[in-house]
């Protein structure tokens, strides 16, 4: 495996992204997280992010090691709790959860703007002879970094689940073998489901190498990962060129 490896992908998500996703996944009331459950969750993906060599913001980090505070203070009886400034309810989870909600009502926001937006761009000024231009389809289904990181754990804990998950030594995975696999694969205008790209492979080093190819295709734009539907089987395409 090509050990220095690193991914950098432009991820324009922080941390209040990844933790509504999350919530959305597992389709959890915002207003009654457990910190324990989201706190592992969210350090499990620091760790595929660590174990991908993909670099991330110092953001992450941060509200990591916020998420284990907040944890830490939910164990401790509400007369031993750590005073704090401006804080009025005895559950540490509040200020997380308002953070949540404030960032939540922007996105939803934004993305409202953004519809109305590819909307305008489909609407054309009737032209004189009659000819009508042909619209181009949007891309819809387009999937970030976190639903192709879920995807990737669910390949990982499958095989676990199976006891067929091992190390193969003596073979050498490398990144741009298995990028010149993937395309391949992709000839012709066919789309590969994600699961099945990783059909046959029993060697955590092979799965984890086949992923980062993935990623750096899609980061060069050669390929494109989308979804018919949220939390539906990513679909693996070229790029049409």
């Amino acid at each position: 495996m090509e050990t220095e490896y690193k991914v950098r992908l432009e991820i324009f998500e922080g941390p209040l992204d990844l933790l509504l996703y999350l919530i959305k996944r597992d389709e959890l009331d915002i207003y009654d997280i457990s910190l324990e459950r989201i706190t592992q969750q969210y350090l499990e993906y620091l760790q595929a992010f660590k174990e991908l060599n993909i670099d991330v913001a110092g953001e992450f980090v941060v509200m990591a090691a916020n998420l284990i505070y907040l944890k830490s203070r939910s164990l401790l009886p509400a007369d031993q709790q750590p005073p704090e400034e401006d804080v009025d309810e005895d559950d540490p989870r509040w200020d997380l959860i308002r953070q949540l909600i404030e960032y939540k009502k922007f996105k939803e926001a934004a993305a409202h703007l953004q519809s109305r937006e590819l909307e305008q761009e489909r609407i054309f000024a009737r032209i004189g002879d009659g000819v009508v231009p042909e619209i181009a389809p949007l891309h819809l289904g387009e999937v970030g970094i976190f639903q192709l990181i879920n995807a990737f754990q669910n390949v990982i804990k499958r095989l676990q689940a199976q006891d067929d998950l091992r190390e193969m030594f003596g073979e050498r995975f490398t990144v741009s073998d298995k990028i010149e696999r993937i395309l391949q694969s992709l000839a012709g205008g066919r789309s590969v489901r994600f699961s099945d790209l990783f059909a046959q492979m029993a060697s955590r080093v092979e799965i984890v190498v086949t992923f980062l190819a993935l990623l750096e295709l899609i980061r060069l734009k050669q390929v494109r990962a989308m979804q018919s539907d949220t939390f539906e089987e990513i679909e693996i395409a070229a790029v049409a060129t």
